[in-house]
């Protein structure tokens, strides 16, 4: 649970270049699962299939998330089902774009 709570820390400090809210709140972290002895399994989505910042995001959780202590292994996966849709994110972030 610890590694779980760690890992949504870090998840909000990364950010979709062209939208200014982390990809946490934006919703496109469909499931974290710590499987004990050092691997996480992430799964998350995009915003589109084709957004251009993919490899960089994609990079950046990969990176930030295995400095956590207690990461050795993640396994990322993305996946584009269910499709993303703006009803995934938080209330914070619908608020902070303007959609509440």
């Amino acid at each position: 649970m610890q590694i779980e709570i760690e890992i949504v820390r870090v998840l909000k400090t990364i950010y979709d270049p062209e939208i200014p809210v982390n990809i946490y709140d934006l919703g496109l972290i469909y499931e974290i699962l710590d499987k004990g002895e050092g691997k996480v399994y992430l799964e998350m989505t995009l915003t589109a299939p084709g957004c251009p910042m993919a490899e960089q995001i994609m990079a950046e959780v990969d990176a930030k998330i295995k400095t956590i202590d207690g990461v050795d292994d993640l396994e990322l996966n993305l996946t584009f089902e269910p499709p993303w849709t703006r009803e995934r994110m938080s209330e914070e972030a619908q608020l902070e774009l303007g959609f509440l």
